[in-house]
């Protein structure tokens, strides 16, 4: 028996931007969450997101990390300015404890790690998402886990500066790039 949430149940109509650079992706979730009763806007860029977002109030906004060469966690706190009361969800590929971190003290409502099926993008957009870290089972990280997250730390620090960042590690910029173009270790 399929669960119904409550945004099934009746039409939402509340306005939502999804700021994704994959074509495809973005309009796969686009049209699942229209389903669900949002009114659903996309942007490609942060440029494209900042114009989107000036046409009036939002109820969500969905940003992924990473928008090809631009980040996407610098539209967390213009988004939470603009609109009081916004739901930010941050979604990306490659989740790093750091960057949970960051977009949360920015002031995203929630963090999710791709692959993520519609029905946990609707639970935390409701604020029904109760996954809590005192839930999730501690393991230790693997060393290929270890050197994603501080990559991802001290790239943070460097403000996503791909060159800046390979200096301050002590390696070519090559490596560093090969490094950030795989996904993060499991564990």
């Amino acid at each position: 028996m399929r669960r119904v949430l409550a945004s099934e149940a009746q039409p939402r109509g509340d306005r939502l931007l999804i700021v994704e650079d994959d074509g495809t992706a973005a309009a796969l979730l686009s049209r699942a969450l229209g389903k669900h009763g949002y009114r659903v806007e996309t942007a490609a860029s942060v440029q494209q997101a900042l114009d989107a977002s000036a046409g009036g109030p939002l109820h969500a906004a969905i940003v992924d990390l990473r928008l090809d060469t631009e980040s996407g966690l610098g539209l967390v706190p213009v988004l939470v300015s603009r609109h009081p009361g916004i739901r930010v969800l941050v979604l990306t590929g490659y989740a790093s404890v750091t960057t949970a971190v960051q977009a949360i003290k920015m002031g995203a409502s929630d963090y999710l790690a791709k692959p993520v099926e519609v029905a946990e993008i609707l639970e935390a957009l409701s604020g029904e998402r109760r996954r809590t870290l005192a839930s999730a089972p501690l393991e230790r990280p693997s060393v290929r886990r270890l050197e994603w997250e501080y990559i991802q730390r001290v790239l943070a620090e460097h403000d996503g500066n791909v060159s800046k960042t390979a200096r301050a590690l002590g390696m070519q910029r090559r490596t560093l790039q090969r490094k950030l173009a795989k996904r993060p270790a499991k564990t």
